[in-house]
């Protein structure tokens, strides 16, 4: 028996106070998840027929009436359906939910609703830990996919996934959400897709020609952002190995909530806006500062916040737009970049 398993309930709770349980909002997924398996796809070799998608995602809705993040994720909704030419779909990368109870999974489906254009979700980890994705899946589906659209061939994946550190704890439902809501998860630890993902997403794209277009979402960064906040996923290397063979890919994330970029290989990954709020940068030197949003306004509580669209065009390059509700792009980025 380790001392992990000895470990009571309140020791428990001593350690992960003093590790950083007044630090919230970042986390994790779950066990025993529900995955789409397609067939083998007919894409490749082939130009893409250019379209537009729209990134929506991490509205940390609250269960209470009324609150300021209900209005943003509604304002994020009416400013999709307002684009021209309007996305073919849109992909919700994770965290609607604060606390991940029903209500505020249903608040936030309620809301998505409205969308003119079909929508595919992922889950994050204020989504899935109070009762280990059972109300996510009830409403959203498998939070493992794929499908092809118009030449290219899209994935999703659940990328907060731990192993068990609440059984041996004795810990609650609602006290184990409460540790995966740390930042910092200094208990759960670095989670990612696990195993039985990685064999899923070896399947899924074994037969596909590497001239094919490939576009993944993960909640988490598919690269070691900042660790010490859990930017990251801890087997993106095994990710990035298996999409290796292909001769480009594009990678979206939120969980950052903020606007980045980076490459490695051939694989380019961007980060999204949140409809709730901006997380500050980390001190650490960024591989393409060109693409970090001005400070928001801490005067205007929707500043730093909004959604982002990205145009593909028929050689499989793409031009990400953010669409945020305040003024914090820097000149770079206001008319796009190549990703």
């Amino acid at each position: 028996m380790t001392d992990f398993d000895k470990m009571s309930r309140r020791d428990f709770f001593t350690i992960s106070g003093k590790a950083g349980l007044a630090t919230v909002m970042a986390s994790a997924v779950g066990i025993n998840f529900g995955m789409v398996q397609v067939a083998e796809a007919a894409v490749g070799k082939g130009k893409v027929t250019p379209f537009r998608f729209a990134i929506l995602t991490d509205a940390h809705l609250f269960s209470q009436a009324d609150h300021k993040f209900d209005a943003m994720l509604a304002k994020a909704v009416d400013d999709v359906n307002s684009m021209s030419p309007m996305p073919d779909f849109v992909l919700y990368c994770g965290d609607i939910a604060q606390n991940g109870t029903a209500d505020q999974l249903e608040k936030g489906k309620k809301i998505l609703s409205k969308l003119k254009m079909p929508i595919h979700f992922i889950p994050g980890e204020h989504d899935w830990y109070l009762d280990m994705g059972a109300a996510w899946r009830g409403n959203f589906g498998a939070p493992t996919w794929s499908f092809d659209h118009k030449g290219v061939h899209f994935i999703g994946m659940n990328s907060i996934l731990v192993k068990d550190f609440w059984t041996p704890a004795g810990l609650s439902a609602k006290e184990r959400m409460g540790v995966m809501e740390m930042l910092e998860s200094p208990i759960a630890g670095p989670w990612g897709v696990q195993a039985e993902q990685l064999d899923w997403l070896k399947k899924d794209v074994k037969n596909l020609s590497p001239d094919t277009p490939v576009v993944v979402f993960t909640h988490s960064p598919l690269w070691d952002y900042y660790p010490r906040w859990n930017f990251q996923t801890s087997d993106a290397p095994e990710i990035r190995e298996i999409l290796s063979k292909f001769e480009r890919v594009m990678s979206f994330h939120g969980h950052v909530h903020q606007t980045l970029y980076n490459k490695i290989g051939n694989m380019g990954s961007v980060g999204t806006l949140s409809t709730s709020w901006p997380w500050p940068y980390p001190d650490i030197k960024l591989p393409y500062p060109q693409y970090q949003m001005n400070r928001s306004d801490p005067g205007n509580f929707e500043d730093g916040e909004g959604s982002q669209f990205i145009d593909l065009e028929s050689n499989f390059t793409g031009t990400h737009h953010y669409q945020p509700f305040g003024d914090m792009l820097t000149p770079t980025m206001k008319n796009g970049f190549k990703v």
